[in-house]
């Protein structure tokens, strides 16, 4: 891809979207034309637009989540060109911009693919997984006081900067997409590490990390085999170091409980 648009030119785009109306039925690519889009445009802005004219053609709409659309929350995922999220490095698919296209591009759109997110229609899948990872374990349930009690406990500036990083995981799934196994090693591995990186968090560090580790299991997910693709594909630039935290933290779990 490059970026020939200018400010001044309109695109005109061969959009290929998966269809499919649920988790039973076989889905397929179908192609349509998005018309009249400028480069200033999100890439969601882009699928409204194109939504637009389906509708006024009699065609249902292309089905696709979104809330923020400020990259904050990451529900946006969808596969854009074989990519979560897209080709831009560090966003999210609706902070993805139109420029970073040309006039007659071709782009395929897919819904992310892992096992454990079944596709409930076009490019929305379910991630009630994720949601289930972190009822298994990825909180604190310790008192922990109020904000002046937080900040009386010292951290030491590496823990600090170490649990602010893997804080930064929205949870978006496009780790597990990215990932030829499905896993959730990224995610679990940064959760685990954000809350074992604090006082409050190591009172049931042993317990969170077998708990998670069991559970990511149960849901389907996959084993992680050093592809490295689930830190390529992260709008957060979450770190494969996070899922060595996680395995270290397991096995210091299970010897000495």
């Amino acid at each position: 891809m490059s970026h020939a648009a200018s400010n001044h030119e309109t695109m005109t785009l061969k959009i290929f979207a998966w269809r499919q109306k649920n988790a039973q039925e076989k889905g397929r690519f179908e192609q349509y034309t998005a018309k009249n889009i400028i480069p200033e445009m999100s890439f969601l802005e882009m699928i409204d637009v194109l939504n637009e004219d389906l509708i006024a053609q009699g065609i249902d709409p292309i089905v696709f989540d979104n809330d923020c659309r400020e990259g904050i929350c990451g529900t946006c995922g969808m596969v854009v060109n074989g990519v979560p999220h897209g080709p831009e490095d560090l966003v999210t698919s609706c902070q993805l911009h139109m420029r970073r296209f040309k006039d007659g591009d071709s782009i395929y759109l897919e819904p992310w693919r892992a096992k454990a997110f079944p596709i409930i229609r076009d490019l929305v899948v379910d991630r009630t997984a994720m949601d289930k990872l972190i009822e298994s374990g990825g909180y604190i349930s310790a008192h922990t006081g109020g904000v002046p009690d937080g900040n009386a406990i010292p951290v030491s500036k590496p823990d600090a900067d170490t649990g602010m990083d893997a804080a930064e995981c929205i949870g978006c799934g496009a780790c597990v997409a990215a990932c030829p196994n499905g896993s959730a090693m990224l995610f679990v591995g940064a959760k685990v590490t954000h809350l074992a990186s604090y006082p409050q968090g190591r009172i049931e560090a042993a317990q969170r990390v077998c708990d998670m580790t069991d559970t990511m299991v149960k849901l389907g997910f996959g084993n992680c085999s050093n592809h490295y693709e689930c830190e390529a594909a992260c709008p957060k630039g979450i770190s494969v170091r996070f899922i060595a935290k996680l395995n270290r933290e397991y096995i210091k779990a299970k010897i000495c409980g």
